[in-house]
């Protein structure tokens, strides 16, 4: 389509609030790539403005004059702004901005996953009241339309499960210690370096990052109404090159994953670092990408693969988004979806400690006869039976300490949680245990 042509074609003015990593990626394809949207909205998507917290800030982005500004009343007193990308971080002050614009009359795109994880029914509550909407499908897996497949492609399915590598940093962490042999730490460093990992990787590290983004999977795939902090989370923190070593010797990866099945109108829900068979394409899935394998009752198993968060694969879902807002499709699907409303939730989160898995188990022990027997004891007691166990002798480390790995046939949590507490009171049984589930 030629610009004389764009230019006599209706236009509708937007705006964006955050002109960080992703809006500046958001401002560059609206600017740079206007005829592509053009030819995908029916109308020329118009940048009026852009609103910053500091306007001498340098930007790698050229915005024409008049757009930048430090103030939101420049947004919310226009009349002709329709629709608003929200994408400042945090959760407080990103909740009082959204609802400005939901009671300026502004539709709303954003991809703050924190932020609908902690206030996603009163936002689209309040959205509704206002016959307003909020599109977010760059807020869970950046590039990689999960839900707006969730919401509408899949919509004919029963959803059964969900397995997700969901934090491109963990992925990248356990990628890097297991291709260069280096320690969590060192892998840490490498992801800062990287711009993978922020300065404070912790929201990454410690799982609450892919609890809040499963939090909404959830949501929208089952119905359930569960708070990211009440799901079980493991971090990736206490992994070490031990355990990769191990679990490759036994024919699997380490994954950090979400997880959500359901078993009849119960959910199974966690974070957590998991063995995954080699030969699996989760298994496969490395550097800073991220990963979703779905299975519905019609469709079968679907696979999700793709950049989870950066610049471009977010802004990519964003300005998609904006799309569908400023055409009308977004109006219609959150009308009908639903989410976050007064229905009552049709699953309900299944207790942890009933939970179904297999474990790997990892213990230092002292190098000393009836040690084995002691654990497998305390395991039998509670009806855990074992597949394998791998003993080495020791080559690193104090001479008489060994690790001991045990691999479960199927229990639950909560007989490996009693057993567990066993084990760690034998003198012979030195540091916590390394548990990790087992993905076959």
């Amino acid at each position: 389509m030629a610009p004389e042509s764009i230019k006599r074609m209706e236009k509708t003015k937007v705006a964006i609030v955050g002109l960080g990593t992703v809006g500046t990626g958001v401002a560059r394809l609206l600017l740079d790539h206007g005829e592509r949207t053009t030819r995908h909205a029916g109308r020329s998507i118009w940048l009026e403005k852009a609103v910053v917290r500091d306007l001498n800030k340098p930007r790698d982005v050229e915005l024409p004059e008049g757009v930048l500004t430090d103030r939101l009343e420049e947004v919310t007193d226009n009349d002709e702004i329709e629709c608003v990308v929200q994408l400042v971080g945090g959760v407080e002050a990103a909740r009082s901005i959204m609802i400005q614009l939901l009671e300026s009359g502004k539709d709303v795109v954003t991809a703050n996953k924190a932020l609908l994880a902690e206030y996603g029914a009163e936002l689209f509550d309040r959205a509704r009241e206002l016959g307003r909407s909020i599109a977010f499908d760059a807020a869970v897996a950046g590039g990689i339309p999960i839900v707006t497949n969730i919401g509408q492609c899949l919509s004919a399915n029963r959803i059964e499960s969900i397995h997700g590598i969901l934090n491109g940093t963990c992925n990248f962490i356990i990628s890097q210690m297991e291709e260069q042999g280096i320690s969590y730490h060192e892998a840490v460093e490498e992801a800062q370096r990287r711009g993978y990992a922020e300065a404070d990787p912790t929201m990454d590290v410690d799982g609450s990052d892919a609890a809040q983004k499963l939090a909404i999977l959830s949501h929208l795939a089952f119905g359930a109404r569960v708070h990211w902090k009440d799901i079980s989370r493991q971090g990736i923190e206490s992994l070490s090159p031990t355990d990769l070593r191990f679990a490759g010797e036994l024919g699997y990866r380490l994954k950090s994953l979400a997880v959500a099945r359901l078993e009849g109108d119960e959910l199974e829900l966690h974070v957590g670092t998991q063995l995954v068979r080699r030969d699996s394409p989760l298994a496969e899935v490395g550097g800073a990408y991220n990963a979703i394998r779905l299975v519905g009752d019609a469709v079968g198993r679907v696979w999700f693969h793709g950049m989870g968060a950066g610049r471009m694969p977010t802004a990519s879902a964003v300005v998609a988004d904006l799309i569908d807002s400023v055409v009308g499709r977004t109006a219609i699907t959150f009308r009908t979806l639903q989410l976050w409303s007064e229905r009552p939730a049709r699953v309900l989160p299944k207790p942890s400690a009933t939970a179904a898995t297999r474990y790997y188990l990892r213990f230092t022990v002292q190098d000393h006869p009836g040690v084995l027997a002691d654990i497998t004891g305390a395991l039998s007691k509670q009806d855990i039976s074992i597949a394998s166990f791998i003993q080495h002798e020791q080559h690193e480390g104090p001479s008489d300490r060994i690790p001991l790995i045990i691999m479960t046939h199927q229990t639950t949590v909560g007989a490996a949680d009693r057993a567990l507490a066993e084990i760690h009171q034998l003198e012979m049984v030195h540091e916590p245990a390394m548990r990790l589930r087992i993905l076959d």
